[in-house]
């Protein structure tokens, strides 16, 4: 029988580790030290575009400081690596290669990334024509997604944009493998994805998915705990309500409504959003100001309360953000974060790439603080550290004319 050569596997997904011979590979260092760092780059980077630059590799390692000889740092990083590896008892060989200005991981060992199997997993999924083929893949897609993208490097900028392209990929796989079972009654599996997929992104309310599986198989009991259970986690920990949708599916008896013309009903129906949602109203800054002129005006006839909050994004250091890819990546989490932060009677808008306006009607600014701190922690919820990249600002929307294009967006003063 043909033995199999030992392959060096690379676990990524929701922690960083080696395994080679089916052995876990034991490092006396964490994993957010420099010569791992480099290791976790070096490694991605060889199994997925064949290595890296120079230049990249010198940006993705050092991106937040200032030394004067990259080139001697690197160097060191290099050396520290290449024995922590032999320590950690992998076969001792050159390990790194550099090929013209390319870095790349040079072993002879095989190499496989738990991170990359699972795109590939999606990728197959995504070109099949076949709906259970498909929904097989998509089903061993979301087995090997174990966890968030290299959590200890989370602050990463490189790290920060490939964990969000993994989790639109896992979101995906999810989503179409459960309504794949649903459509072939395999509820007791819908539970066992919904579960795993809960137990990585606990407040993208996919509890609904598992609620509506356990309501399929008739235990209405156990879902009703269940439900009791995420509405005491959401408001502990973010301070709001399950979703319309989650409450909606204890309320299966559907209210008649009232006989009226059929014309009124044709207004209705003309006037009615396409679908309940949940969180914030986003509209265009046009709409955005035309709601602020709105309630100006009912402001000289009432006592009504309104206020403008303006949240940023920076760099960390209350510098603007310039990193495009990485500025994208936070505006549309940081977009989420605010529908799901605010009432349905708030609205909010994008005012440019890195900031946000958000209107509130009814708010005092003593209770601004509150719900900016609110946002962040939904913000920040994967990511603790990302808290450090958002700002805010607030000011009273009087019965004046307002001048979006003119708000300062200024750091609130401490």
């Amino acid at each position: 029988m043909e033995q199999k050569e030992p392959i060096l596997y690379v676990h990524m997904l929701g922690r960083f580790g080696l395994t080679y011979k089916d052995q876990p590979i034991a490092f006396n260092t964490p994993p957010a030290t420099k010569p791992l760092r480099l290791l976790q780059i070096l490694l991605y980077a060889t199994a997925a575009n064949g290595g890296i630059s120079r230049t990249q590799l010198l940006e993705a390692l050092y991106e937040q400081e200032d030394l004067c000889d990259l080139a001697n740092n690197l160097r060191v990083t290099i050396y520290r690596l290449k024995k922590i590896l032999v320590q950690a008892g992998l076969p001792e060989c050159e390990f790194i290669q550099v090929d013209h200005g390319t870095y790349r991981w040079n072993s002879d060992l095989p190499l496989r990334i738990d991170a990359l199997d699972f795109e590939e997993r999606v990728r197959s999924a995504q070109n099949s024509a076949d709906p259970a083929a498909q929904a097989a893949l998509y089903e061993e897609a979301c087995a090997l997604y174990t966890g968030v993208f290299l959590p200890a490097l989370s602050e990463d900028d490189w790290v920060i944009v490939t964990s969000m392209k993994y989790k639109k990929l896992y979101e995906h796989a999810f989503l179409h493998a459960c309504r794949f079972l649903k459509h072939e009654h395999a509820y007791g599996k819908i539970l066992d994805l919904a579960s795993d997929a809960i137990q990585i992104y606990p407040f993208e309310e996919w509890q609904s998915i598992k609620i509506g599986a356990l309501m399929a198989l008739d235990r209405y009991k156990e879902a009703q705990q269940y439900y009791e259970e995420t509405a005491k986690l959401f408001f502990r920990e973010l301070g709001v309500s399950p979703s319309q949708k989650m409450q909606d599916l204890f309320n299966e008896m559907s209210v008649k409504m009232r006989k009226t013309c059929q014309k009124t009903q044709e207004i209705q129906d003309f006037l009615a959003p396409a679908e309940y949602e949940t969180g914030a109203f986003f509209c265009n800054l046009t709409s955005f100001r035309d709601n602020c002129r709105l309630i100006q005006r009912l402001q000289e006839r009432t006592k009504l309360t309104a206020q403008i909050m303006i949240c940023s994004l920076s760099d960390g250091s209350g510098r603007p953000l310039e990193n495009p890819e990485k500025r994208e990546v936070l505006s549309e989490h940081l977009h989420k974060a605010i529908r799901g932060s605010l009432r349905r009677g708030d609205c909010f808008t994008k005012y440019s790439p890195s900031h946000f306006l958000i209107l509130l009607i009814g708010a005092s600014q003593d209770n601004c603080a509150l719900i900016h701190k609110r946002i962040v922690k939904r913000f920040a919820q994967e990511h603790k550290s990302w808290k450090k990249y958002v700002q805010y600002s607030v000011f009273s929307l009087e019965a004046a004319e307002p001048d979006i294009q003119e708000l300062s967006l200024k750091k609130k003063p401490e």
